[in-house]
């Protein structure tokens, strides 16, 4: 067993992360055009923290960028009535926020730049806005994005950074150009990580709901004393696969940005790998090849984050019978998903096993999901099945 780190100085925390994911969403006309997006546009979002403190520091990505990426102006504020995805904020909240004492900062390409503390006081649990202005723009149409936002964000014509609400802005349920947002955090404060793919991202939850099963999941861990601080970093992306590259890199690839180089992860969830045995052919040698490479795969990820001193917890992959796509008249990725299941459960490699199938699978047919929990594909859960997600994995696992 690896030795539980102690987070020191700032934690990432993310209830809900906006994980980073290939640039195949770009922002509507007018926002992108003539090889640029964003010119003259602010861009407001909100994003859930599950750590709360008096101050906060902002981290901007241009990981998928193909220009630097020139930020004019930011601000971070409390959302009008908490809530998220709304383009109204608490007025006079709205604080700036300078990068080693910038107002204005370009991000190279490939990179991340973390802004200086900005003293704004943020309940555990709580919305925050983040207001981006770009003047000139991006010049490519290649940007970092999360189309899987499962929130709504606002883009508006000049410079509204401060402004207590954008009524005439352009609503879109994506995230842009957000690497993180970080609160100091106590000696005892730690966080868990969740790679993912969109079971974990939310598909199926509430639109500004924030009812995906890893906010369902920081709700309940924070109900119990022994685990009030720790923090929930959603690093899912909807479409991902462990093995090869899908909506954003791979799982094994993804692995020392989005988890190993986050601060202050004791824990990391592994629920991944229904996308791989989906994708691959319904024949019997490609289900074999996937299952011994999902296997091979787990246990690197496991090697590689016992190196960094993180527990690694393994979930087991949840049903998809009936869905039109992945299930297979023969059977064989059905086939494929209990194999690797009892690798999860009995191959002694993951520190503990929470067992999602077991959670949402239909007792009367358990290649599929239960009725009261699927999300109406036959694959995605609905909020009732993210709680039954959240709710399967023992907060014991995160003291």
């Amino acid at each position: 067993m690896p030795s539980l780190v102690t987070l020191r100085g700032w934690a990432t925390s993310w209830a809900c992360m906006p994980q980073l994911t290939e640039p195949d969403n770009m922002p509507p006309p007018p926002f992108t055009g003539h090889g640029r997006a964003l010119a003259d546009t602010t861009l407001r979002q909100t994003v859930r923290i599950s750590v709360g403190g008096t101050r906060i520091r902002l981290r901007l990505s241009n990981a998928f960028g193909g220009a630097p990426l020139p930020v004019t102006a930011a601000t971070v504020a409390l959302p009008a009535g908490g809530r998220a995805g709304t383009d109204a904020i608490v007025p006079d909240s709205a604080r700036p926020v300078t990068f080693s004492g910038r107002a204005s900062v370009t991000v190279p390409v490939g990179a991340q730049l973390v802004s200086d503390p900005v003293d704004i006081a943020v309940p555990a649990r709580a919305n925050v806005t983040v207001t981006l202005y770009l003047g000139p723009g991006q010049a490519s149409q290649e940007i970092t994005s999360h189309p899987g936002s499962r929130t709504t964000s606002y883009l508006l014509r000049g410079n509204h950074v401060a402004a207590p609400a954008l009524p005439d802005a352009t609503p879109v349920d994506h995230w842009y150009l957000l690497g993180g947002l970080e609160v100091p955090a106590g000696a005892e404060s730690r966080g868990a990580a969740l790679l993912g793919d969109s079971l974990t991202d939310g598909r199926g939850s509430t639109t500004n709901g924030n009812d995906r099963w890893p906010d369902q999941l920081v709700d309940r861990l924070h109900g119990y004393a022994p685990t009030a601080d720790v923090a929930v970093l959603n690093q899912a992306a909807g479409g991902n696969r462990v093995l090869a590259d899908g909506l954003g890199p791979n799982a094994l690839s993804r692995l020392d940005r989005d988890v190993l180089a986050q601060s202050g992860v004791a824990w990391l969830v592994v629920f991944e790998g229904v996308n791989d045995i989906g994708t691959a052919e319904p024949t019997g040698a490609a289900q074999r090849a996937v299952a011994e490479d999902l296997v091979t795969a787990y246990d690197q990820i496991v090697t590689r984050a016992h190196a960094h001193g993180i527990r690694v917890y393994g979930g087991t992959l949840t049903p998809f019978g009936g869905h039109d796509g992945y299930d297979d008249p023969a059977g064989l990725r059905e086939d494929t998903r209990q194999a690797v299941n009892r690798w999860i459960r009995t191959g002694d490699r993951f520190d503990a096993v929470p067992d999602f199938d077991a959670a949402v699978r239909d007792p009367a047919d358990p290649r599929r999901l239960l009725p009261v929990a699927d999300g109406g594909d036959h694959l995605h859960l609905n909020p009732v099945g993210y709680r039954m997600l959240a709710d399967a994995v023992p907060a014991d696992l995160f003291r």
